[in-house]
């Protein structure tokens, strides 16, 4: 029993004194280790204090690189270098947001952050945190009562982007659904793909990737083929009763915003150009159209924005430009600093007469176009009173995707009228009769006439 008790104290023995070895080596390696994390940090103090920034502190502190350190001094040191990075990173955060006071805009949200946190902290049921936010800013935007300034979903942005940038990925087509509820292609867009590839207008759409849209929508169709992953699309289609496929390839679509066409009245060329939004792409297609009408010779241009919500404001100035002699007027900008007077900068100019038409849905770009055109080119207003939206917006999209948009100023005509909620006064007054043949072009032809043959 004892030679037993005597192996088994051996043993133990043995084994503490491999632990107590084991302790002194990871004892040296600790100590090691602070020694190494010790001459980092004075390799990165002695790199800051050798640097620009490091030699004007010294300078301003009086502090002395070569002087040996009390324990208190290097405390102290450490507590000053460690205040200053967070001074730097403050700095950098407030140059990074744009100067913006995020610790006064804290403050003024107290209430609003307070609610949110209480809500979804505390409330008994599920809470769409999303949800919750987004009818905080819809409440936050429509509280400036203002019917401009407004907030957009995540679908709703992308939606309006699209429209205003005038841009998509597709086929260059659109389609519609007729009578018999057959979704057909009422349009095909010149030089698109759909055109290359032999799509024709009237033609009846069966099949898009060999998905069924029998009975569907135009909005189905028309979805499935901007959001599909193929660089193609492949389309059944029914013409003259004959069952056809075609494969079309997906781009990049410039929207058609713009349409002419050549009137000939009394030996006399008319162009006519009718504008359906301002949107990016609006301008390139406006010249070029423009190009090919004068090239035909016109002796006077018809500029139709009757029902032309607006769009862009550069737009409307780029295209206002193309008429206007350098140095006139194209509108004037109201806001807080005053008032801004926007001029024509190019060469460019016309002086063949001009009418444009304009209804009580012409509103925003359309009144800035139709109120240069009566003011600065003394041309032709011709219809009623446009819809009168005298001010500009900004839009701001959000971290999500959704977006805001605001009004920032308000804008006047030429000759300084603010046509808000009044519209653009036509000189020539015609409302719309639907039992004519558009008698208000009729009658938009009948002045330009009269004005080439005095």
């Amino acid at each position: 029993m004892k030679l037993f008790s005597n192996k088994k104290k051996k043993e133990e023995e043995k084994t503490s004194s491999k632990i107590k070895k084991a302790k002194d080596i990871i004892k040296k390696e600790k100590q090691k280790i602070k020694l190494e994390k010790r001459k980092l940090k004075e390799e990165k103090l002695k790199r800051f204090s050798s640097s620009k920034l490091g030699h004007l502190l010294k300078k301003i502190f009086l502090i002395d690189a070569n002087k040996p350190r009390t324990l208190k001094e290097q405390i102290l040191s450490i507590v000053y270098f460690e205040l200053m990075g967070a001074i730097m990173c403050l700095i950098l955060l407030f140059a990074i947001s744009g100067g913006k006071n995020y610790i006064k805009l804290y403050a003024e949200l107290s209430k609003l952050i307070d609610v949110y946190d209480t809500i979804t902290t505390d409330y008994y049921g599920n809470i769409d945190k999303k949800n919750l936010v987004d009818s905080a800013i819809s409440s936050m935007v429509a509280s400036v009562d203002d019917t401009f300034t407004n907030y957009s979903s995540e679908s709703g942005t992308e939606e309006f982007m699209e429209n205003i940038e005038g841009t998509y990925e597709g086929i260059g087509a659109s389609v519609s659904v007729d009578e018999n509820n057959n979704i057909y292609v009422v349009e095909v867009f010149e030089d698109g793909p759909a055109e290359k590839a032999g799509l024709k207008a009237k033609d009846i759409i069966l099949k898009v990737d060999n998905k069924d849209f029998t009975g569907k929508s135009s909005d189905d169709v028309a979805q499935y083929i901007k959001t599909s992953n193929n660089n193609k699309v492949t389309l059944t289609i029914s013409r003259s009763n004959q069952i056809k496929q075609i494969k079309i390839n997906r781009q990049k679509i410039a929207t058609p915003t713009v349409t002419t066409k050549l009137l000939e009245e009394s030996n006399k060329k008319i162009g006519y150009i009718s504008i359906s939004i301002f949107t990016s792409v609006t301008t390139e297609q406006f010249e070029k159209k423009l190009t090919s009408l004068e090239k035909k010779n016109i002796d006077a241009l018809i500029i139709d924005v009757r029902n032309n919500s607006g769009g862009y404001l550069t737009t409307a100035t780029d295209i206002t430009s193309l008429f206007l002699e350098k140095g006139k007027t194209i509108y004037q900008l109201s806001n807080s600093s005053g008032i801004t007077k926007i001029k024509d900068k190019t060469k460019e100019k016309r002086t063949y007469p001009i009418a444009v038409l304009i209804n009580k849905e012409s509103a925003s770009a359309s009144e800035i176009l139709a109120a240069a055109i009566k003011e600065s080119y003394n041309g032709h207003i011709v219809g009623v009173n446009s819809y009168g939206k005298g001010t500009v917006q900004k839009t701001k999209q959000l971290s999500d995707g959704s977006m805001i948009k605001y009004t920032i100023e308000k804008w006047l005509t030429p000759k300084g009228n603010w046509i808000d909620e009044k519209g653009v006064k036509p000189t020539e007054y015609v409302e719309y009769d639907i039992t004519k043949k558009d008698n208000q072009l009729e009658q938009a032809i009948t002045i330009l006439i009269r004005d080439l043959t005095k």
